[in-house]
């Protein structure tokens, strides 16, 4: 903070991120300590290196004002990471209802008799921000599965339990298993069946052929035949 008795300036040293190659900007708040207006102006010895927003304007009495600073990219770094270059800030008491339009160069020369305060600023580099840490996609290996969206759109908290996971799908495959034992029962039934009725059907050729020639016919020995690779498809199914 400065010893200004008119304006608290925060930070005193600017410090910028330094990255190659990229414009990085830094905040300059300025802070009226009193009841009057004050107006201000921001002056650089490197002004083709620094964009200052705004480099001149009023700030209200009791009221805080932000002054952005942004560097211009940077081809090369320089050595130690140290930088020369400076900032000075110069305020006066302004008229009430003063306004940024209102601001000339005049107002800030002592030979005119007016009262300016100066603070210096210095440029100081730090080391650019660290990339945010890489989020692996899923989840991990033996850790529950996450819901992904939740049905108001944001991503859902609660896990589901492997061992429920295991079960349903236990008794997906007992459901499956006993529906496929019934059919095959139910097939198997269908061929006892079918069996039984053939045997009855034989029974009674047999008798009346018997009756009719005294022995087994032809048919006969064919329908018997029939039955019983009819039936070892069948029993095969099953």
């Amino acid at each position: 903070m400065s010893n200004s008795e008119l304006l608290s300036i925060e930070p005193l040293d600017l410090q910028f991120p330094f990255e190659l190659r990229k414009q990085i900007c830094c905040s300059l708040y300025l802070t009226n300590k009193t009841d009057n207006y004050v107006a201000f102006k921001v002056k650089t010895t490197n002004p083709k290196k620094y964009c200052v927003r705004p480099n001149n304007g009023v700030v209200l009495p009791r009221s805080t004002c932000e002054v952005q600073v942004t560097m211009q990219a940077q081809k090369e770094a320089p050595a130690d990471m140290q930088c020369k270059d400076k900032f000075l800030l110069q305020c006066v008491v302004a008229s009430p209802g003063t306004t940024p339009k209102d601001v000339t160069p005049e107002m800030f020369s002592r030979e005119a008799g007016h009262r300016v305060e100066e603070t210096k600023l210095r440029v100081v580099y730090g080391p650019p921000p660290r990339p945010p840490s890489p989020v692996r996609e899923g989840s991990e290996e033996g850790s529950s599965p996450r819901a992904s969206v939740s049905d108001n759109g944001n991503a859902s908290e609660f896990t589901v339990p492997r061992s429920s996971i295991d079960r349903v799908e236990s008794q997906e495959n007992s459901s499956e298993a006993r529906a496929l034992i019934a059919k095959l029962t139910e097939e198997k039934n269908s061929a006892v069946q079918l069996n039984n009725r053939l045997q009855q059907e034989l029974e009674l050729m047999r008798r009346g052929s018997e009756r009719r020639r005294g022995g087994i016919s032809v048919m006969y020995v064919l329908l018997v035949g029939l039955i019983g690779i009819i039936l070892g498809y069948l029993l095969k199914r099953t």
